[in-house]
């Protein structure tokens, strides 16, 4: 997987319309923070391509390969970051991404907003 895009970027598509402030740069180092970790990352890239946008806690130390109580660490980060949403169902909380801020992150990091 690459992560650079093959497509061939002009000048202004990659550039910030205007310096980030001060509260938009807290919000951007905290969620950046969170995704510095590779399993934190690994988490992010299972839920974004569950099938249904969503995954169950109980499924996730056996497929990280972690402990539950590191598994709810990580979640914990991701989540306190804004990054992603906990619902509770029943006996097992479901998480999902949060668009809106994986969208921002990528527009911060100079990719151009998505359709």
């Amino acid at each position: 997987m690459s992560l650079v895009s093959d497509e061939i970027c002009t000048p202004d598509c990659c550039v910030l319309v205007a310096p980030l402030a001060d509260d938009e740069a807290v919000q951007l180092a905290a969620q950046l923070k969170a995704l510095a970790d590779p399993t934190r990352i690994r988490l992010v890239s299972m839920i974004a391509t569950a099938p249904t946008g969503e995954l169950c806690a109980c499924d996730l130390p056996a497929a990280l390969g972690k402990s539950q109580p590191t598994t709810s660490h990580h979640l914990r980060q991701l989540l306190d970051a804004g990054l992603i949403e906990r619902e509770q169902r029943g006996k097992w909380a479901w998480f999902r991404l949060v668009p809106e801020r994986l969208a921002a992150l990528r527009v911060a990091l100079g990719e151009p907003p998505c359709c």
